[in-house]
């Protein structure tokens, strides 16, 4: 008896899931991953590149990431230009509506070679890599979103948010949201997020 309470309780936050912006449902994904791997730079590097470009829209970034005067710009340039073409062709989104969700750098493989020296000698040189992970997502999921809130009866949803943990609240209600209403402050001064 208990778990079927708690599987209709899951079922009930997969409705809400479906338009949080984590988690959309099988086969409507609304993201695009493209990944590179071992590429010949060193991670913190990269990251120091990627930490500007985290969460701005795809024009944005191609802007910064061609002002930018750092090596590392270049093959990051790349993956993000390979990412939207691939969101383009494969899942037809629109390059303007697109956004850097998610971007890690995580450290490869070194590479080990030998220098020669005189005498028979030589010495090791060890080359870094790092693998490049970049997500982009279509914004125009957060447009559907934001409706579907705004179609809900503010009494609904007060009552929903009654019965939901802390956690899931700040998941139903993502950022944007929340800034378009200026709604923030007043969640926050009645403690309901």
């Amino acid at each position: 008896m208990g778990f079927l309470k708690k599987k209709e309780k899951k079922r009930e936050f997969d409705v809400f899931r479906l338009y949080g912006m984590r988690h959309p449902e099988p086969g409507q994904c609304d993201e695009i991953t493209a990944r590179g791997h071992s590429i010949s730079m060193s991670v913190d590097k990269a990251r120091r590149v990627i930490d500007q470009i985290r969460g701005r829209s795809y024009a944005e970034t191609l802007m910064i990431l061609e002002l930018m005067p750092y090596r590392a710009c270049y093959p990051i340039f790349k993956l993000i230009y390979s990412a939207a073409a691939n969101a383009r062709h494969n899942k037809q989104f629109n390059k303007a509506n697109l956004i850097i969700s998610k971007a890690e750098v995580n450290k490869g493989i070194t590479l080990k070679k030998l220098k020669p020296r005189a005498r028979g000698r030589s010495y090791l040189l060890k080359k870094p890599t790092c693998h490049i992970t970049i997500v982009l997502r279509d914004i125009t999921h957060f447009d559907e979103y934001d409706k579907f809130l705004e179609s809900l009866p503010p009494k609904k949803l007060l009552t929903s948010f009654a019965i939901m943990s802390r956690g899931r609240r700040r998941e139903l209600l993502c950022g944007r949201f929340r800034e378009k209403h200026q709604i923030k402050s007043f969640l926050y001064s009645i403690d309901l997020i």
